[in-house]
């Protein structure tokens, strides 16, 4: 039996780095780079941002972010699980993690912007309740991006 762990951690340990470049290279492979939204390393430790990992047997498998915006909502970002550990809820086990520390902190409203060809996390962001929405915040129409949002509370 497989062992995970799903916690906070610092996004530059040298793992975790590792697979945020597998994630950069996943989104340039699929996207322009005008369409690539990417929260960089400086950014990701910032005291507005929650970073987490989950570790399956301690190999870094999967990560996202929770970035809360002045404006009152916050984000979802750097949603990513390797594609060898695909296929076991871990990305579902990732946002449940998210939304709970965002319902937790009192936040109302979750958004994210996803691409347009990432079909399984499109699924599972409207399986959680996520519906589409306009842009919002500093994201400007793209044809290559879905904007959705939650309510939580």
């Amino acid at each position: 039996m497989s062992a995970l762990v799903i916690g906070a951690e610092a996004p530059d340990q040298p793992d975790v780095l590792a697979l945020i470049r597998a994630l950069d290279a996943f989104h340039s492979d699929l996207y322009p780079a005008e369409s690539n939204h990417f929260l960089d390393l400086e950014a990701m430790t910032a005291p507005a941002v929650s970073f987490i990992v989950a570790r399956l047997d301690g190999q870094a498998v999967g990560c996202g972010a929770l970035l809360r915006d002045a404006r009152g909502f916050a984000e979802i970002k750097r949603m990513y699980v390797l594609p060898e550990a695909r296929g076991h809820g871990l990305g579902r086990k990732l946002l449940e993690a998210l939304i709970a520390i965002a319902d937790g902190e009192g936040i109302r409203t979750l958004r994210l912007e996803t691409g347009i060809r990432n079909r399984e996390a499109l699924g599972l962001y409207r399986a959680l309740g996520f519906i589409e929405r306009g842009p919002f915040g500093d994201y400007a129409e793209d044809p290559n991006s879905k904007f959705m949002e939650r309510r939580l509370g």
